[in-house]
């Protein structure tokens, strides 16, 4: 039986290794084909935005005790009072029929008592409301201010909290993935987008950048201290600190969006269409996107990034040399060294030397030198006199 606490150590300590950055093209290759699908999407089928940014009426019928084959019977009581054009119409709670048309101002009256006659309510339980196209379009330009301003916020505010502008422009890549990735998936599956999801889609921004800051602080520390003591290579330490923050990303991740999918499954069951649906669903999709890219995008991307920087490729040639010449010692019999495993492992780590310290320093134990702490010869024993 697996232990995740087992596992989830072993991940740390470096006992266990997923290889996150040595198989960065496969994560890049498969997000080239999420965002080409979210794109074919998005340009193809298009966006269904909501009446709050189309403009036109709607209208609630409460009450309805028969709600069988209601959006063949919306469209055809709308179609009696005068009102042409598409009709949209969906169930909200258990009794409830919402009917959006196209702007009907003169004939509101008309469409009300229409609807009242075909579902069998009162008169007085059919709600009509007017919304122009110029509050949507408002919606919209402060929507696509906001998130242009978020943008240069979070480029400021990480190229000074990890002193590197390429760690900056790795989270703007991934929040842009997320962001992408999400409005495509409405527009594949054809999801209403509302208000409510505009402000869904910059929390996932938000949660995402939450995300991808923890894994590059670990990031910063790992290689700080491989720059330091010269025992791995960048892209090991990077790897290190992928996977060392990887149990903690999953599980704020799960936790995140157990709360949200029972949202889902209420809003979908019960409640219908609403604010709440709206944003819970744009923040499932954007959750669980958001901790993707920053496991699978963000690191493997700065890696690659600086890859060729000087420091890196000195850093890089340096434990590759010396971790060569420690397995070529120890391979000839000339000494051991302790841990057990010689040169440069999988991960990059230089072996350690018989006190425990890493690095090329490391001194070979003679052969045929006494086992112990100092390697002194044995005394012989004195003479009994």
């Amino acid at each position: 039986m697996i232990s995740f606490a087992q596992v989830g150590n072993d991940l740390y300590t470096g006992k266990r290794s997923i290889a996150f950055i040595k198989r960065q093209k496969t994560w890049y290759a498969l997000s080239a084909v999420l965002i080409a699908l979210a794109l074919l999407g998005i340009f193809a089928r298009g966006l269904n935005f909501g009446i709050e940014f189309r403009g036109g009426s709607e209208f609630r019928v409460a009450g309805v005790t028969n709600t069988q084959n209601y959006e063949q019977r919306a469209q055809q009581a709308v179609n009696e009072a005068g009102i042409s054009g598409n009709v949209e119409s969906t169930i909200v709670g258990q009794d409830t029929v919402r009917v959006q048309t196209e702007s009907a101002t003169e004939r509101t009256d008309a469409a009300k008592q229409s609807l009242a006659s075909t579902f069998e309510v009162a008169p007085t339980a059919v709600s009509a409301s007017l919304i122009g196209p110029s509050w949507g379009a408002s919606v919209s330009k402060q929507a696509i201010q906001g998130l242009i301003v978020f943008l240069i916020l979070v480029t400021i505010v990480m190229a000074l909290y990890f002193r590197t502008w390429k760690m900056a422009v790795s989270s703007l890549v991934a929040l842009l993935h997320d962001l992408v990735v999400t409005v495509g998936i409405y527009a594949l599956f054809g999801f209403e987008i509302t208000p409510s999801s505009m402000i869904g889609f910059l929390t996932i921004l938000g949660y995402s950048l939450y995300d991808t800051v923890v894994v590059f602080d670990k990031v910063r520390e790992n290689t700080t201290d491989a720059f330091r003591t010269k025992r791995m290579t960048y892209s090991a330490a990077a790897n290190l600190a992928v996977n060392q923050t990887l149990v903690r990303s999953v599980n704020t991740t799960v936790v995140a969006l157990l709360p949200i999918a029972s949202v889902l499954v209420v809003g979908f069951t019960l409640l219908g269409p609403g604010t709440l649906l709206d944003l819970a669903l744009a923040l499932f999709i954007g959750i669980a996107v958001g901790a993707y890219s920053s496991i699978f995008i963000a690191t493997p991307l700065l890696v690659d990034l600086r890859r060729n920087e000087k420091a890196v490729v000195e850093l890089d040639q340096y434990v590759a040399k010396h971790g060569a010449r420690q397995a070529s010692r120890a391979n000839d019999g000339e000494g051991a060294l302790a841990p057990a495993g010689v040169g440069a492992d999988a991960t990059g780590a230089v072996p350690a030397d018989r006190t425990g310290a890493a690095g090329p320093d490391a001194r070979p134990v003679h052969k045929y030198a006494q086992a112990g702490p100092r390697n002194q010869p044995k005394r012989p024993p004195k003479s009994k006199r």
